[in-house]
C-alpha cells in the first residue's frame, strides 16, 4: 500500500479510538477535537513513517495524539498564568473550575484523585491498557518504553491504584456506627 492509502486505512480503523483517548484527557469537547485534529495533521505529514502492521498503527497515533495532549496542556497553562492576572485585575469576580464542571459521579472523583495519585507516566500507562484498550506491549510502544519496563510499571501502578481505591478503615468505622 501507498503511505496515502495506509494513512487512510489508519484514520478508518483508528480514528474513534484516538478521539476517546483525546476525550478521556481533554478538559473539553472542543480540546479533545483539537487534539484529534492535530494528531492526524501530524500523522498525516510523516505517513511515510506509518507503521506498517496494522496492530503498530494505533500505538504509533496515541504516542502522536500523547504529545498533542502536552501541547495543549503547556498552552493551557499559560492561558492558566494570564487567566490569573487577568483574575487579580479583576478581583471579586468567581470564575467556575472547568474541572469541577466535568466531574458528574463520586465513582469518577474517586477514580480520578486515585489516578492523580500515580505519577503522569504510570497514569498514562495504566490509562492507555484500562482505557484505550492497548496491550502491556502497545502501550510501551507508544511511550516509547521497552515492553519489560512497561509490565514492571503496570504491575507497581496497579497495586498503587488498589490501594489508594480501597476503602480506608475510618470510613468502614464510620459506616458501621449509624
Amino acid at each position: 500500500m501507498r503511505p496515502d492509502e495506509l494513512f487512510e486505512e489508519a484514520y478508518r480503523a483508528s480514528g474513534t479510538a484516538v478521539l476517546g483517548y483525546a476525550l478521556r484527557r481533554s478538559v473539553s469537547r472542543e480540546d479533545a477535537y483539537d487534539v484529534v485534529a492535530e494528531t492526524f495533521a501530524t500523522a498525516w505529514r510523516r505517513r511515510a513513517d506509518l507503521p506498517a502492521e496494522p496492530d503498530e498503527v494505533r500505538p504509533w497515533l496515541f504516542g502522536i495524539a500523547r504529545r498533542c495532549l502536552a501541547n495543549t496542556a503547556r498552552g493551557a497553562e499559560r492561558a492558566g498564568r494570564l487567566g490569573a492576572r487577568l483574575g487579580d485585575a479583576l478581583a471579586g469576580a468567581e470564575v467556575p473550575d472547568p474541572a469541577v464542571l466535568h466531574e458528574h459521579s463520586t465513582d469518577r472523583r474517586r477514580l480520578t484523585d486515585a489516578l492523580r495519585q500515580l505519577s503522569p507516566e504510570d497514569r498514562e500507562l495504566v490509562t492507555l491498557i484500562a482505557w484505550e484498550g492497548l496491550t502491556p506491549a502497545q502501550a510501551a510502544t507508544a511511550l516509547g518504553l521497552a515492553a519489560g519496563t512497561a509490565r514492571v510499571r503496570l504491575h507497581r501502578a496497579r497495586t498503587r491504584l488498589r490501594a489508594a481505591l480501597a476503602p480506608s478503615a475510618d470510613v468502614e468505622e464510620t459506616s458501621g456506627a449509624h
